[in-house]
């Protein structure tokens, strides 16, 4: 499975975009995941899949994986929409839905 290079999204319970601005890249797994009899828990012997890079660019971390010889995929973050609020908008006249409290 190739390595995986994407932007980290925006916690969805957070209004903060911390740790958004950077490229992570991902080890694809290379071994299949395996349950533990005993304790039900999910391993592998596959452990490159645990490691996460964080790079500046895309540019870097795809730097990183040509040098390293490593098959990979970039995944381009959909553009972030702000949609501009005013709060004198909350007293307008012609106003479609009541004003509560």
């Amino acid at each position: 499975m190739p390595a995986r290079i994407y932007r980290q999204p925006k916690a969805a319970g957070q209004s903060g975009l911390a740790g958004t601005r950077e490229w992570v890249f991902e080890y694809g797994q290379t071994a299949p995941k395996h349950q533990d009899a005993l304790m039900g828990w999910t391993g592998s012997q596959d452990t490159k899949s645990q490691i996460r890079l964080r790079f500046a660019s895309c540019e870097e971390a795809a730097a990183y994986a040509q040098r390293e010889n490593l098959d990979y995929t970039v995944e381009i973050p959909a553009e972030r929409r702000q949609v501009p609020k005013v709060y004198a908008d909350n007293f307008w006249f012609d106003r479609v839905e009541n004003w509560t409290h």
